[in-house]
């Protein structure tokens, strides 16, 4: 987490190989700087490598990543296009990473952060 206190934080100092987090947050203060509008970026940030792994399996990011592509009108067109039976929703229901409340399956998040320290 990136705390910020008073204001004279100039996000021209960053150098380069920053984490991806602060250079996203770089790229959306100069685009605000030059007065463009800056994109929402959605992210999930999971707390630990446990957190995790317990949601996401490679059969889920898979589901995951043809939702954030593609939203869906329902499960069913979903397993239609990914031509299989889906039993992996829910937990990445629970987990916060699908919304089906608004009448479509879709992706709620852009990225997926962990700060797995060793």
């Amino acid at each position: 987490m990136l705390i910020l206190h008073g204001t004279d934080f100039d996000p021209h100092c960053i150098g380069q190989g920053e984490p991806p987090d602060l250079a996203a947050f770089r790229q959306a203060w100069e685009q605000a700087e030059r007065g463009e509008t800056v994109a929402p970026d959605r992210v999930l940030a999971f707390e630990s490598w446990e957190a995790l792994a317990s949601v996401m399996t490679g059969e889920r990011y898979r589901l995951l990543r043809h939702l954030h592509a593609h939203p869906e009108a329902s499960v069913s067109s979903l397993a239609r296009h990914l031509g299989r039976h889906l039993r992996r929703l829910q937990a990445l229901e629970e987990a916060g990473l699908v919304d089906r409340s608004q009448g479509r399956v879709c992706a709620t998040a852009d990225r997926l952060s962990a700060d797995i320290r060793l």
